[in-house]
């Protein structure tokens, strides 16, 4: 098993069991998961994924200080809900992203699964814009893109990285939960 891998599964619980906490130490466990993942993407030939952990980077420097100060008079932000309009914009984002990046990396590289890989690849970085803004409907976008990832993830022998995005997947779950709660809390105060 590559220590990276390892590294990536250890991280990436600590940072996802963190987010669902809404504890603010999941973004720098979550840049230490991206760093380590973006090196693993590339032995692996996940070109799209590598691209998608540079992005990340950023992603979790922001989501870091959106979350500290992106609330009311610059204070810890809340979770709320997307609208109707802006779900609707968002899928169809995430689709023809995942459609052009496909495109580009079935013509222009030598990836493995480029369209599999270009939607996993999309949609994160979907749910990621979600999360940071703390919108409930970003753990909905990480259930799709977990259970896309276990599938990558077998296909390319990464067992390991596949029983992440399993434990991912459960957690989503119980993120939707604890956060559906917390916008209620919120809504009703």
């Amino acid at each position: 098993m590559n220590p990276l891998e390892i590294a990536t599964f250890v991280f990436g619980l600590l940072s996802v069991w963190l987010t669902v906490r809404q504890n603010i130490w999941c973004w720098p466990t979550g840049i230490t998961m991206v760093l380590c993942y973006g090196v693993l993407a590339f032995q692996v030939r996940l070109y799209s994924d590598v691209g998608l952990q540079m992005i990340y980077l950023v992603m979790q420097i922001y989501g870091w200080y959106h979350w500290l100060h992106g609330g009311r008079d610059r204070g810890t932000l809340p979770v709320t809900r997307l609208g109707l309009w802006l779900l609707v914009a968002w899928i169809l984002i995430g689709l023809a992203g995942a459609g052009f990046l496909g495109l580009v990396m079935s013509t222009r590289t030598d990836a493995d699964l480029p369209y599999w890989n270009a939607t996993t690849t999309t949609l994160s970085l979907v749910a990621q814009w979600l999360l940071a803004r703390k919108k409930l409907e970003s753990w909905a976008a990480w259930i799709t893109v977990d259970v896309l990832y276990i599938g990558v993830f077998v296909t390319k022998r990464l067992y390991l990285m596949a029983c992440l995005y399993a434990v991912f997947l459960a957690m989503c779950g119980v993120g939707f939960y604890e956060w559906r709660r917390s916008a209620r809390e919120a809504a009703a105060a």
